[in-house]
């Protein structure tokens, strides 16, 4: 197996997931069987803990694993499955190594950073190769070189190369040139600074990927290569783009492609990315209509903590044609001054899922303007729990319904913790997560978007729609169009007497993609747009 290995440097936050992802799609073209890991250099143990302001969102996998973000982009770029063995930790690596430490497998031995913590990078690494034994898997080097914590990554990957040989390794490194708009020019010193500080370390890049919003001179390339001691044509513009999907296109005119596999001595067939082009750019390039789309949230400030809601939106776009507008709304600032501000421009509103109790009944403010506007509508996870509340309060009549996530003593429970979690005492990897199957109602409208009767989503979450109730509320013109039968749990709920009025307990998000919208986003949009155009 062939090794790709990506690191960053000067600042956090370049794109480094999406240009791994870029590659990938870009190989995975070439006929290649493709995979990935991302190598995070952060003490927790995974980051379902991780406040989302801080972290941005996580990704879940169909195995349960709590992930980082950047694990979404390469399943939405690429063909792979993510899993469990496709992202490691720092607190995964330390805690693996005093275990065994404290079972005496190091046969009372001294413990050190080399090479007890770098064989187990280099273990994990090659452990996310065995699963669908792909020929290339693409490694990228969370955080920046040159971070104290993240050393022990860059010398587990120094010491790959060295064991695999320069064959069968090539170094990627994405860097800033940045544009100083006081002297007018681009400047490289930052670039020679990052790939300098690579070099102490023993890597040497075999391509430099260089972000900047300025195309490179000739002049300019000469010179970073010179003084990075990488082949010119191996000096790669990042130059910014309207949107992320057009980067594997923009690589592949440079021939990222043919560099990584003549460093590599691999072939594969020629790269097609034509229907990359035509279905997902040029209808994003070009779309026939506009939709606008309100997300009401708890962590909007940060674009992050809702990153595969926003794509799966654009996907949405894509299936429909259409350009998206969004919205970004503070469930706070409804409860303040109420939704007809912030939502009547809306042609649907999406409300995504959190944790805690904090803006909540903004949220309920604003799913109750969708349910009395007649305004296409999809809930997702705590947005579930909020609309069955907001059902109960305000059409059941149920003026105290809550969840006991957010008051343990309401007098009607419509949302309640999971059997399951009444024990729970950890609060990390222990919520409901990963996939499920769900059986959809005949005729429903989740029934009608998806197709099929049987499909299978990806869950987080602790509390659930209280079966207790669900009865009554079905009376009164609930629907509860999906359920997991193994325990009867309640999975989708629909209204009767709306025109396209969605929410489920799942995580549709995580399983779409920009040439394969999801059906509950690209179904939000569809009747978006009829509301736009007073079709509905």
């Amino acid at each position: 197996m062939k090794y790709v290995i990506v690191t960053g440097g000067v600042v956090s936050s370049l794109g480094k997931g999406i240009a791994t992802a870029s590659l990938a799609r870009l190989l995975e073209s070439r006929g290649l069987r493709v995979s990935l890991i991302k190598l995070d250099p952060y003490i927790n143990v995974d980051p379902g803990t991780m406040n989302p302001f801080q972290h941005g969102e996580v990704y879940v996998t169909d195995d349960g694993a709590e992930t980082d973000l950047d694990l979404g982009h390469y399943e939405r770029f690429t063909s792979a499955n993510m899993s469990r063995a496709n992202n490691a930790t720092a607190g995964q690596i330390y805690n693996e190594v005093i275990t065994r430490e404290r079972e005496g497998k190091y046969l009372g031995g001294t413990v050190q950073v080399i090479p007890h913590i770098t064989d187990e990078i280099k273990r994990r690494i090659k452990l996310a190769g065995k699963k669908g034994r792909p020929d290339l898997l693409l490694v990228e080097v969370g955080g920046t070189v040159g971070d104290i914590e993240g050393l022990p990554f860059m010398e587990a990957v120094r010491q790959l190369g060295l064991e695999q040989g320069r064959d069968n390794v090539a170094y990627i490194h994405l860097t800033l040139v940045p544009y100083i708009a006081a002297a007018g020019e681009l400047k490289t010193k930052p670039t020679q600074h990052s790939v300098g500080k690579l070099r102490e370390i023993g890597i040497q890049p075999d391509m430099l990927l260089c972000r900047t919003n300025k195309s490179l001179t000739r002049e300019m390339r000469r010179k970073i290569s010179l003084f990075c001691n990488v082949e010119e044509g191996a000096v790669i513009e990042a130059l910014d783009v309207p949107n992320v999907y057009e980067i594997p296109l923009t690589f592949q005119e440079q021939g990222v492609d043919k560099l990584i596999m003549r460093k590599l001595k691999i072939s594969g067939r020629g790269g097609d990315l034509r229907s990359w082009r035509k279905n997902v750019v040029e209808v994003m390039s070009n779309p026939r209509d506009e939709v606008c789309i309100a997300v009401v949230g708890k962590y909007i400030n940060l674009q992050d903590s809702y990153k595969s809601i926003y794509e799966a939106l654009t996907h949405g776009g894509v299936a429909n044609r259409a350009a998206l507008k969004l919205i970004r709304v503070d469930a706070e600032d409804i409860e303040r001054e109420g939704p007809e501000r912030y939502l009547r421009p809306a042609d649907g509103i999406l409300v995504p899922g959190g944790f805690g109790d904090r803006g909540i009944e903004g949220k309920i403010m604003s799913i109750r303007f969708a349910r009395e506007e007649g305004l296409p509508f999809l809930g997702i996870c705590l947005g579930l729990h909020c609309a069955v509340v907001e059902f109960a309060r305000n059409v059941a009549g149920w003026e105290r319904a809550n969840s006991t996530e957010f008051n343990k003593r309401t007098r009607y429970p419509v949302i309640s913790l999971l059997e399951e979690q009444k024990g729970v005492k950890d609060l990390g990897g222990t919520m409901r997560l990963g996939a499920y199957p769900c059986s959809l109602k005949s005729g429903s409208r989740a029934h009608r978007a998806y197709g099929k009767k049987q499909i299978s989503e990806r869950h987080r979450h602790r509390y659930e729609f209280n079966s207790k109730y669900r009865a009554e509320l079905e009376a009164k013109g609930l629907v509860v169009s999906g359920l997991y039968d193994k325990q009867k749990l309640v999975e989708m709920v629909e209204l009767r007497e709306h025109p396209w009025f969605v929410a489920c307990q799942f995580h549709p998000e995580f399983k779409s993609k920009p040439d394969k919208a999801h059906p509950l986003f690209a179904g939000l949009v569809e009747h978006a747009l009829l509301h736009r155009q007073g079709k509905l």
